[in-house]
C-alpha cells in the first residue's frame, strides 16, 4: 500500500522544514488523516545531515539515507525503529488501516522483529485477530527494548513469539523511556538514603519531623489548587495521606479516600462523575473556555479499570516505585474521573504508591506537594505538555449548565500516554525531599531542641514560651523585636535578651 506524498508545507500547525519529506509517524498520521497529535514529528532530508539526525525546532530531521520508502509498511517500520513508541498513534493507525494490509505485512516477514512487535500490538490493542498463522518456531523477542524503555516482567505470547513487557495492558498503558536523567535518579538509591537518615535519628525526633512534613504537604497540596482551607480540611487531607497504601488500590478505595478529602458532598458528587469536566476559564457569558477536558463520563469505568489493572501489573512486576507512582498518579489526573478533588487525589496516589511499595520509611510522608508548589511552573508545564496537544482532537460543546459535553470518541487519548517527562519531574521532587527536605527538617528540630534546652537552663520558662522565643528570634533575623520585648517578653532584662539571642543564633549557625 503506497502512501501519497504530503503535498503541503504545514503539518499539525507546524511548518515542515524545507527540503524534507514526512516520515514515520508523521507520514502515517498525514496519510490516514488520523485525529491524533504527533508530539515530535520526523522528516527525512533530501540532503545529508551531520550524524544520523538533528533536532530542528519542533522536528527531528533525519539524513537522506534514512528515507524508508513509499509504502505503509516502510513508514511503520521506520517509526518502530527510529522514533519513540507512540501507542496512541499506533492504535488509531491500526483502526484506520485495512486489516488485509496488516496481514500482508505479517505474511511477508512472520519472523521479523519489528513485524512481530506490530502484529502483537495490533491484536492486543484492537481486540481483532489477524487471519495469519502463528509465528514459526523462532527465538522470542521482547516487545519493548529494555535498553530504551522501563519495562515489566515479560509474558510470552506463543502465537507471536513476543514477550510482552509493557507497563500496562491494551486497556491502559503508559510508556516511560529510559532516559539518562531517570537512570541517574534510579542510581541514587533514594529509598535507602531516606531509611539511613531516619535510622540514625531518634524515634521521637523522627515522629516530629514526620508530623511537620505531613502538615507542609497538606498545606501545599491545597495551595496548588489556589485554596487556603481551614484546619479541619487540612487534617482530613492528612488522614487521607496517612491512610494511603494501607489498603490495595481499587476504585472503592480511591472513592473512600475521596470521601475523606471531601467530607461535605452536598454540592459535590462522590465517586465517578456523571457529567463532563474541564479546567480553564469562562467567557463573559459564563460559558467554558477549556484548556483541558477530562474523559467522557461513559468512558470512566473502562479507563479506571484499565488504570488499576496497569497499577497492579506494575506492582506485581516490581517496577520502580517512583516510576509506578508517576504512571498511576498522572494517568489518574489526565482521566480526571471526579467532579472535584482530582488534583489532590492525584497527589495522594503518589503517597499511596510510595507507601505501598515501602519506598518511604514507615510513618513518614515525603512532602512532594511542597516541592511541586515550589516548582509550580515546572509542574504546570509538565501537565500542559501532555494535555494541550490533545485539545485540537476533542470535539466539544457547551451545555445549558455551562459545562462541556464531548461529542467524539476520546477514550484512547487518556488510555495511552508517554509518561517520561512526568516521571522525571516526580523523581526530581522525591530526590529533593530525600536529599534536602528530610535531613533539613531533622537538623532544624535538633537545633531547635538544643536552643530551647539552653534557653530554659538560662531562664526558667515553660516549653511553649521557649519555643515561641526561638521562633520569634529566628523570624526576626536573629534578634527579638521591640514589639515582642515590650509584649510577652517584657520581664526579660536586656542582658538576658542578649544571652538568649546568642543561644538561638549559635544553635542555628550555618543552618540554611
Amino acid at each position: 500500500m503506497r502512501l501519497e506524498p504530503a503535498l503541503t508545507a504545514i503539518f499539525q500547525e507546524k511548518i515542515i522544514p524545507g527540503g524534507t519529506r514526512l516520515a514515520g509517524w508523521a507520514a502515517l498520521v498525514h496519510a490516514f488523516a488520523l485525529p491524533v497529535p504527533v508530539r515530535r514529528p520526523g522528516c527525512v532530508s533530501e540532503q545529508h545531515v551531520r550524524g544520523s539526525h538533528r533536532d530542528e525546532e519542533a522536528w527531528t530531521v533525519f539524513d537522506k539515507r534514512y528515507w524508508p520508502g513509499d509504502t505503509f509498511a516502510d513508514h511503520l517500520a521506520f517509526a518502530l525503529r527510529h522514533e519513540h513508541l507512540d501507542l496512541l498513534i499506533l492504535k488509531r493507525l491500526f483502526e484506520a488501516a485495512p486489516q488485509a494490509e496488516v496481514e500482508a505485512i505479517v505474511r511477508a516477514a512472520p519472523t521479523g522483529i519489528l513485524v512481530r512487535r506490530a502484529w502483537y500490538l495490533y491484536e492486543v490493542m484492537t481486540g481483532r485477530t489477524l487471519g495469519v498463522d502463528d509465528a514459526p518456531s523462532t527465538a522470542a523477542i521482547d516487545l519493548l527494548d529494555p535498553k530504551a524503555y522501563f519495562t515489566g516482567k515479560p509474558r510470552l505470547s506463543k502465537r507471536h513469539r513476543v514477550r510482552d513487557n509493557l507497563l500496562g495492558t491494551g486497556r491502559f498503558c503508559p510508556v516511560i523511556r529510559r532516559t539518562k536523567t531517570l537512570s541517574e535518579f534510579l542510581a541514587l538509591g533514594l529509598s535507602a538514603k531516606a531509611r539511613e537518615t531516619v535510622g540514625r535519628t531518634g524515634a521521637h525526633l523522627v515522629a516530629r519531623a514526620a508530623s511537620f512534613m505531613l502538615l507542609a504537604d497538606s498545606q501545599a497540596s491545597f495551595e496548588i489548587e489556589g485554596q487556603r482551607p481551614p484546619r479541619n480540611r487540612l487534617e482530613r487531607w492528612g488522614r487521607a495521606v496517612l491512610e494511603a497504601g494501607k489498603n490495595p488500590l481499587t476504585l472503592d478505595e480511591i472513592i473512600r479516600l475521596q470521601r475523606v478529602l471531601i467530607e461535605d458532598t452536598r454540592f459535590v458528587r462522590a465517586g465517578l462523575r456523571p457529567d463532563g469536566v474541564f479546567l480553564g476559564q469562562r467567557d463573559h457569558h459564563g460559558d467554558p473556555l477549556p484548556e483541558f477536558i477530562g474523559a467522557r463520563p461513559a468512558d470512566l469505568d473502562g479507563l479506571m479499570g484499565g488504570l488499576l489493572e496497569a497499577n497492579r501489573r506494575m506492582c506485581d512486576d516490581g517496577v520502580d516505585p517512583v516510576l509506578k507512582a508517576a504512571a498511576t498518579a498522572f494517568g489518574f489526573v489526565y482521566v480526571h474521573p471526579f467532579q472535584d478533588g482530582n488534583g489532590r487525589m492525584h497527589r495522594c496516589l503518589i503517597h499511596h504508591v510510595l507507601a505501598e511499595r515501602k519506598f518511604t520509611p514507615p510513618g513518614m510522608v515525603f512532602p512532594v506537594s511542597s516541592v511541586m508548589l515550589d516548582r509550580i511552573d515546572d509542574y504546570r508545564t509538565t501537565l500542559q505538555a501532555h494535555s494541550a496537544p490533545l485539545m485540537p482532537f476533542i470535539e466539544w460543546r457547551a451545555t445549558p449548565e455551562r459545562n462541556v459535553e464531548v461529542r467524539n470518541e476520546t477514550a484512547d487519548l487518556y488510555r495511552y500516554f508517554d509518561c517520561t517527562a512526568e516521571a522525571e519531574f516526580l523523581y526530581a521532587c522525591v530526590s529533593r525531599t530525600v536529599e534536602r527536605d528530610l535531613p533539613r527538617e531533622i537538623d532544624y528540630l535538633r537545633r531547635h531542641d538544643e536552643a530551647t534546652r539552653r534557653i530554659m537552663d538560662a531562664v526558667e520558662m515553660p516549653d511553649r514560651v521557649a519555643d515561641n522565643l526561638v521562633m520569634f528570634i529566628r523570624h526576626n533575623n536573629g534578634t527579638l523585636s521591640r514589639k515582642r520585648r515590650e509584649g510577652e517578653f517584657q520581664k526579660l532584662r536586656d542582658d538576658e535578651v542578649l544571652l538568649l539571642e546568642g543561644i538561638v543564633n549559635q544553635a542555628f549557625e550555618g543552618f540554611e
